[in-house]
């Protein structure tokens, strides 16, 4: 089941969101949530970090919410090796995210693995192949440095335009596998109605860790619910595998 009181993932104005951290925890206690994970974007060279965990840290203070210190890190290496800034000593979560694809010839965004597919000197199949061989390694390096989310799962090859019937069920049983081992939890995305009915049925399947995420990029959007709602009620008679 997905326990919609938490929210895992909200972005602030550190990074990609509009509002303060004060303000969508004052949206969280709106909403009733018991628990709220800040999730903004960081890279190597991201300079804010120590300023944005003493802001949640602070803000700590002030709720009845348990505030979670997290970020979203992306995998940039097809060895899995992620965009970590310097200092992640004080996060209590990573959530692990696909923007572009790694290559041996460099990051790939979604218009491009899409021209590349047009014009044939790429298949949807080996797309697929690659963006779930690294996934699987992101998610065992990052698992050594904090516990892990799986962000949006499989988002990009959406951007790309690769339709889910490219998905095989053994890149689907792979992405399972990989969370079971490392024990990353797989975030149910509001704002981007991520993961799919199908992949969403093998995570509740297999007894995965499911966190539900606004992805909220406002206050107005933080612990507001119609696509899980629908979801969960959708996976809910989904029988549980022995981990």
């Amino acid at each position: 089941m997905i326990d919609l009181s938490r929210d895992a993932h909200v972005h602030t104005a550190y990074s990609a969101g509009h509002d303060s951290v004060s303000v969508l925890v004052a949206a969280a206690e709106a909403a009733g949530l018991t628990e709220l994970t800040f999730a903004d974007r960081v890279g190597s060279d991201t300079s804010w970090l120590t300023s944005y965990l003493a802001t949640i840290q602070r803000a700590q203070q002030r709720t009845d919410i348990t505030l979670k210190r997290g970020v979203e890190v992306e995998a940039i290496g097809v060895d899995g090796w992620l965009a970590f800034p310097a200092d992640l000593g004080q996060l209590e979560v990573i959530s692990l995210a696909i923007l572009r694809l790694p290559t041996p010839a460099g990051l790939l965004g979604p218009d491009t693995v899409r021209a590349n597919i047009d014009a044939g000197t790429l298949t949807a199949n080996e797309v697929v192949e690659r963006l779930v061989a690294v996934l699987c390694l992101a998610m065992e390096r990052v698992g050594r440095y904090a516990p892990t989310t799986l962000a949006r799962p499989l988002e990009f090859l959406t951007q790309a335009g690769i339709p889910e019937s490219a998905v095989d069920d053994s890149a689907i049983a792979a992405i399972v596998a990989a969370c079971r081992s490392t024990g990353t939890a797989v975030e149910f995305s509001e704002r981007h109605r991520l993961p799919t009915r199908r992949l969403a049925r093998a995570v509740t399947a297999a007894g995965l860790k499911t966190l539900a995420a606004s992805d909220a990029y406002t206050a107005r959007d933080v612990g507001r619910w119609q696509y899980l709602e629908e979801l969960a009620a959708d996976v809910a008679a989904v029988p549980a595998q022995a981990a």
